[in-house]
């Protein structure tokens, strides 16, 4: 595994009446986001506990990389239409591999 890549954990939290309708918003993410230049790993999970929480883990072969993905047209489209659904601000932050 190269270890300049940078991992990314991205949390976000629906609105408990709004679960669904976060879900297909952050569902439509996952293609073109996979599609993207320099996305080595996209996944989207639900929490089994707290089924409101979702959380995003992606690998990225470098900053440049992610700096893109957040200026694209599709991440900031669904940035807009999941703004009345989240509980919270979505919790995103950046990782470097250990091991």
């Amino acid at each position: 595994m190269n270890q300049t890549s940078v991992h990314i954990v991205a949390r976000v939290t629906a609105k408990p009446d709004r679960v669904a309708e976060l879900r297909a918003v952050l569902e439509t993410l996952l293609t073109p986001t996979r599609q993207e230049a320099g996305c080595r790993r996209y996944i989207l999970l639900q929490n089994q506990q707290e089924p409101t929480g979702f959380t995003f883990v992606e690998e990225w072969v470098d900053a440049a990389a992610i700096d893109n993905h957040m200026k694209s047209a599709h991440l900031q489209q669904a940035f807009a239409q999941a703004a009345g659904l989240l509980a919270a601000r979505p919790d995103i932050q950046r990782y470097d591999l250990i091991g």
